[in-house]
C-alpha cells in the first residue's frame, strides 16, 4: 500500500505569509469567495456592526506547477485543510488535481496542549497506523514527538515555511522518504 500524502492549503500550496506585494515567483493570483470564508467574513463583520458591507474574496497564491507534482509522487493524495471539501472545488480545478480524500476535522476542535498542534491527534487517528507524510506550515518538534509516541506506522512530519510554500527540496525530501520506505 503506497503512504498517504496529507496536504494542506494555506502554507504549502498557498504562501499566504509572503508579503503582500510580493507574490513568490511562479504562483499566480486568485480571488476566491468559498462557503465557509463567505460565512465566516460575515459573522466578522456583523459582530463589527458591519452587517450590509460586502464581504471581499480571499487572495490566494497558488502555483500551477503544484499540482502535477504533487501528483507525480509515490503517495495517495489526500486533503488534510480545513479547506475540506473546498479544497476540492477551489483548489484541486487551479492545480489540475483530481478530487481528493479529506479529513472532516472535528468540531469544536480539541486542543492538546503541549505545544502540540490541534491536527495532529486527528491526523494520527485518521491514520489509522497507514505510512504518510504531512505537510503543514504549523508542525513542530512537539508535533513529531506526539506522532512519534501515538503513531503504530511510519511517519513524516514535513514543515513548510509559508512566505514560500512547497518548493523543489520539499519534493525531494517527501519522495526519498516514500521511496525509503521499501
Amino acid at each position: 500500500m503506497r503512504p498517504v500524502l496529507l496536504v494542506d492549503v494555506d502554507g504549502p500550496l498557498n504562501p499566504y505569509a509572503a508579503k503582500p506585494h510580493r507574490r513568490p515567483e511562479g504562483y499566480e493570483t486568485h480571488r476566491l469567495l468559498t462557503p465557509r470564508w463567505e460565512a465566516a467574513e460575515r459573522r466578522r463583520l456583523t459582530e463589527w456592526g458591519l452587517p450590509n458591507k460586502p464581504v471581499k474574496p480571499l487572495r490566494v497564491w497558488l502555483n500551477p506547477g503544484h499540482g502535477p507534482a504533487l501528483h507525480a509522487l509515490p503517495f495517495d493524495l489526500v486533503w488534510a485543510t480545513t479547506w475540506e471539501e473546498e479544497a476540492n472545488a477551489f483548489v484541486a480545478p487551479v492545480l489540475g488535481l483530481p478530487e481528493l480524500p479529506f479529513i472532516t476535522w472535528s468540531s469544536p476542535r480539541a486542543e492538546p496542549g503541549g505545544g502540540v498542534f490541534w491536527k495532529t491527534p486527528e491526523i494520527v487517528a485518521w491514520a489509522k497506523g497507514r505510512a504518510f507524510a504531512w505537510i503543514d506550515d504549523e508542525i513542530t518538534d512537539a508535533d513529531r514527538t506526539w506522532v512519534k509516541e501515538h503513531h503504530d506506522g511510519p511517519a513524516l512530519l514535513h514543515r513548510v515555511d509559508p512566505r514560500c510554500g512547497l518548493a523543489v527540496d520539499d519534493f525531494t525530501a517527501l519522495t526519498a522518504w516514500a521511496t525509503g520506505l521499501d
